[in-house]
């Protein structure tokens, strides 16, 4: 397998219309890889500057999860400091993570800071919402988001049976819009609204009443953090 790592965006858009295999850290496909055989040549973006931003309102898609600092909101910060094992983090990726797992631990954080991905093709860059990256598994060049006023991050640690951790993320932004979101199993739930007059309620009545117990009672715990309540 030939990996090629381009150091601009054109030269990386060049490999895609070449058909080389866009790889992160490789900690998702590598198993189907030694199982079902190695493509001819595959891609890598760990060197292509915009995918290894930090900061400033960008996290790019090629950084490693265990890169993520202070420079990015608290609340992405402690979700991509969740993930797995200290040997995990340190190979695995925030593109990966976010368009290329079925868990997508980075995705209930990404949601209530209002992000958006640029996110790069064989045509160019284009800018998508979230919904699309869920839907369509693109290549994710950069993370950007809205700076949130306040942001709450929890995952439960030790599941039963080995269920897929629950994760809650809540976050008020500049205009106070709280945005929460919840993953369960692998399904994320999420919804946003004032956070004064009711707001809150309607949200858990709404677009989040379908929460288990579990769920509801964590992101309870997100949003009273955020609002202090």
């Amino acid at each position: 397998m030939l990996l090629r790592l381009p150091t601009s965006v054109s030269e990386a858009r060049d490999c895609l219309a070449e058909g080389a295999i866009p790889v992160g850290g490789a900690t998702l496909i590598w198993a189907a890889w030694q199982r079902d055989g190695f493509p001819e040549q595959a891609v890598s973006l760990r060197k292509v500057p915009e995918a290894t931003a930090v900061g400033n309102g960008v996290l790019g898609g090629a950084v490693l999860l265990g890169q993520v600092d202070e420079r990015v909101p608290e609340v992405l910060r402690q979700a991509a400091k969740g993930v797995g094992t200290g040997a995990v983090r340190r190979a695995a990726t925030v593109g990966g993570n976010i368009a290329g797992s079925s868990l997508r631990d980075l995705l209930p954080a990404a949601i209530v800071l209002d992000a958006w991905a640029d996110v790069l093709t064989a045509d160019g860059v284009e800018q998508v919402d979230l919904a699309e990256v869920q839907a369509k598994s693109p290549v994710l060049l950069s993370l950007r988001w809205r700076e949130p006023v306040k942001g709450a991050y929890a995952k439960v640690a030790d599941p039963a049976g080995g269920e897929v951790p629950t994760i809650a993320a809540a976050a008020l932004d500049t205009e106070g819009v709280l945005r929460v979101a919840v993953r369960e199993g692998y399904v994320v739930s999420s919804g946003s609204a004032g956070a004064g007059g009711g707001g809150v309620d309607e949200l858990f009545a709404g677009p989040l009443s379908g929460l288990s117990d579990t769920g509801r009672s964590l992101a309870r715990r997100q949003v009273t953090a955020v609002l202090g309540e």
